[in-house]
């Protein structure tokens, strides 16, 4: 099982969207700055989460969410979150 995430940053106005198998690692590794994408943008929040069976599946669903309307829908469930 592979998994589809987002973070959103909680400073910044930066979401970012991957995939693991491993959730509580990777967001550790974020959150530390030991990724070399997000580094700057720390500390993050999860937003987001979808399950997929596989990576075939998994990346077809991360491209989808790091479109322009998957981020516009990643904005809205961030921004009904913080209030």
């Amino acid at each position: 099982m592979i998994l589809v995430y987002a973070i959103s940053s909680i400073e910044k106005n930066y979401i970012y969207v991957g995939m693991t198998a491993d959730l509580d690692e990777r967001l550790k590794r974020h959150n530390a700055g030991r990724e070399r994408t997000t580094r700057f943008y720390a500390p993050f929040r999860l937003i987001y989460t979808e399950e997929c069976s596989d990576r075939v599946a998994a990346r077809k669903r991360e491209k989808y969410w790091k479109s322009g309307v998957g981020k516009e829908q990643l904005r809205q469930y961030r921004n009904k979150n913080i209030s």
